[in-house]
């Protein structure tokens, strides 16, 4: 129940991050929620979670069945001479012998089991959590690579709307006609430039279909936006919420089950009881009796003292082990912290300075181009800064987001930020 909510959370989280459409679209279109769902579905690992869950149930299992009985047959004073030949004067034993394990044993191997399987659902939660982020990335590669052909594709057609004034120019003895070539050239450059990002958009793809069990893609485009953003919270609650994650959970569940294998350990040179009970003939008389015994082992030369001491150990590993999965958890999330912080500080110059002042500076040396007070060269340049800033605006956004999806899968929740307007 605990991974069906958190999953749900994410997707909510990551659609609302990136202004997810909820617009019916063809059927080939793929949405975040649907990539989600469909990798938690397909994910070869989170089924391996599944099966650790299955093998420390089955541990469990075993460590609470009882020691079975034993049956046993002798016989005595046969087979040798005089009146011992044959089986005359033989004497047959029939019995049955249980064991008892005292001092608290089984229960020890029960505690252990059941820890055993706390640390396995627990672990399954954290592929979980680990699934759903590098699905969301995944995603926001695709979208942001989709993105950014759309803006090479437009620099392509502003490129080519200037032929026909350019050709006017040339026949009106305005231009020379080696600034056609030129028209060309850049052209060609910037479908250079996107057939490079097409093929990174053909890889982005291959790995969210993988990611959601196909060996190809079979979903057309990603739909979503990039452009809402948000002010995170400071780094020392992300720090805080780090403590929830099921990576750092489950070694409350591993504290529980080393205690419980230190103390199966320590118990285990207390001796157990046999009792056994059976019927004995004497083949010599006709008669029968009963036989009884009793055996406990004496536990002089081996007192598990090697066992006792490597469970301390293990036991005392526990703490250690941790904080070293913590500090790299927070090692993890500082990096994406920093870069969703990198992220918001660039996307602030971009929108604020650099892709007004670049399409303001294009529009007017457009129009003066027309005018004849403007050459090619600089109408080019000011096209392809305009270009330039937007595909820096669209790298920054899918930066933050990729943090963000980051966070959310080391933190278990969704990532609160306070909401800006898209712009």
């Amino acid at each position: 129940m605990f991974c069906r909510r958190t999953a749900a959370r994410l997707a909510c989280a990551t659609a609302i991050l990136i202004g997810l459409h909820s617009a019916p679209v063809h059927a080939q279109t793929l949405t975040m929620r649907a990539a989600l769902t469909r990798a938690l579905a397909a994910s070869p690992r989170l089924t391996a979670a599944e099966r650790d869950v299955g093998i420390a149930t089955g541990q469990r299992i075993q460590a609470g069945a009882m020691l079975n009985p034993e049956l046993s047959y002798e016989q005595d004073n046969s087979f040798g001479s005089g009146n011992y030949r044959g089986t005359r004067s033989a004497e047959t034993t029939l019995q049955i012998s249980q064991g008892f394990e005292l001092f608290g044993k089984r229960e020890a191997r029960i505690a252990a089991g059941e820890a055993g399987i706390d640390v396995a659902a627990i672990q399954r939660k954290a592929v979980r959590l680990e699934v759903l982020s590098e699905t969301a990335i995944a995603f926001l590669s695709v979208l942001g690579a989709q993105r950014r052909i759309q803006i090479l594709d437009e620099q392509v057609t502003a490129i080519d709307r200037l032929t026909p004034l350019l050709r006017r120019r040339v026949e009106a003895g305005a231009s020379s006609p080696a600034e056609t070539g030129r028209a060309e050239v850049a052209s060609a450059l910037v479908k250079a430039d996107r057939e490079r990002l097409k093929a990174t958009l053909a890889s982005a793809r291959r790995e969210l279909a993988v990611l959601m069990g196909d060996t190809n893609a079979k979903f057309g485009e990603v739909s979503g936006r990039l452009d809402t953003i948000g002010r995170p919270p400071s780094f020392q609650s992300v720090v805080a919420a780090i403590d929830a994650n099921p990576q750092l959970v489950r070694w409350t569940a591993v504290f529980a089950q080393r205690n419980a294998e230190l103390l199966l350990a320590r118990l285990k040179p207390y001796p157990d009881v046999r009792i056994a009970a059976g019927w004995r003939h004497f083949n010599e008389t006709n008669d029968d009796a009963v036989r009884l015994t009793l055996s406990v082992p004496i536990p002089v030369f081996d007192q598990n003292q090697g066992n006792i001491l490597s469970a301390q150990e293990s036991l005392a590993k526990t703490k250690a082990e941790r904080e070293a999965n913590r500090n790299t958890l927070i090692v993890i999330a500082g990096r994406a912290y920093d870069s969703l912080q990198g992220s918001l500080r660039e996307l602030a110059v971009l929108r604020e300075v650099a892709i007004p002042k670049a399409q303001e500076a294009a529009e007017a040396i457009s129009q003066g181009y027309g005018q004849g007070r403007f050459t090619l060269l600089e109408v080019l340049d000011a096209q392809a800064s305009v270009a330039q800033a937007r595909l820096r605006e669209q790298e920054a956004l899918q930066n933050f987001h990729a943090a963000i999806a980051t966070i959310e899968g080391l933190v278990g929740n969704p990532f609160t930020l306070a909401r800006e307007s898209a712009r």
